[in-house]
């Protein structure tokens, strides 16, 4: 449950650490047993969520220090763990009309996942379209990077066709970003609401992908480097949209 390949074959994942069984436990995830060591876990916000679990009839499997300590993932475990179910919202039940999307285009690294989820969710976006071969959200480096934050989006899995249907279908308006585009991400238009479409961290998006695009923009590079991190790259977006919208349609987060 703790590798990629495994994560496919089965709807279940392993998470550790107290803030994020924390995040689970808070926003009502489905989680089908804590694993704990009283040996290690002293913290008493900690020990709290364990009796939370109890009483919402979650199973508790208590382990020694030695068992919990073979299959922890952390070099200094805080003593308590999770197995979770997978969720993904289906397309035809995801419905946006106002908001941020994001639809990631095959995504490898799960750090950049999680830290994209994350941002998503400090914007408050409407939920996030993973692309074609994009890394499992559930995988323990992507719920890492995501600080929680997985529990609280709507994750689509679909496909580049799938998506572009969806977006005609709700009329959404679709922006990409590429280095080679002429337009300056912070010199455009930017609708609410929108799919802002972010490519791999290889390629980016290419030229078909950029066609079907309603804008492409890039982010300029001043200097030496030629690109940034798919992760950074994604925050700026996400940022530069979120103040267009709050600025232009007086969004109810100011």
């Amino acid at each position: 449950m703790k590798d990629s390949k495994t994560l496919k074959k089965t709807d279940v994942f392993y998470m550790e650490g107290i803030r994020i069984i924390g995040e689970a436990i808070g926003k009502n995830s489905e989680i089908e047993t804590i694993i704990y060591c009283p040996e290690i876990l002293k913290n008493e916000f900690g020990t709290q969520l364990v009796e939370v679990a109890r009483s919402k009839n979650i199973e508790i499997l208590e382990v020694n220090k030695t068992v919990f300590e073979s299959f922890s993932h952390k070099e200094n475990p805080q003593g308590l763990a999770a197995i979770g179910k997978q969720h993904f919202t289906p397309l035809e039940q995801f419905n946006v009309n106002q908001g941020i999307v994001i639809a990631l285009n095959e995504v490898a690294d799960p750090g950049n996942l999680g830290t994209i989820i994350r941002t998503a969710d400090a914007v408050s976006c409407a939920g996030i379209l993973l692309l074609g071969d994009t890394t499992n959200p559930y995988e323990i480096n992507a719920i890492r990077g995501s600080m929680g934050a997985i529990f609280s989006q709507k994750i689509i899995k679909t496909d580049f066709e799938s998506m572009l249907s969806w977006k005609k279908k709700l009329s959404l308006y679709l922006t990409g970003t590429s280095d080679k585009a002429a337009t300056d991400y912070s010199y455009t238009d930017y609708p609410d609401p929108i799919i802002l479409l972010m490519g791999s961290e290889r390629q980016g998006l290419n030229d078909c992908e950029m066609k079907a695009c309603d804008r492409v923009v890039r982010i300029p590079m001043m200097q030496s480097s030629d690109s940034l991190n798919l992760a950074v790259a994604t925050g700026v977006m996400l940022y530069e949209i979120y103040n267009f919208h709050r600025k232009n349609f007086n969004r109810s987060e100011i």
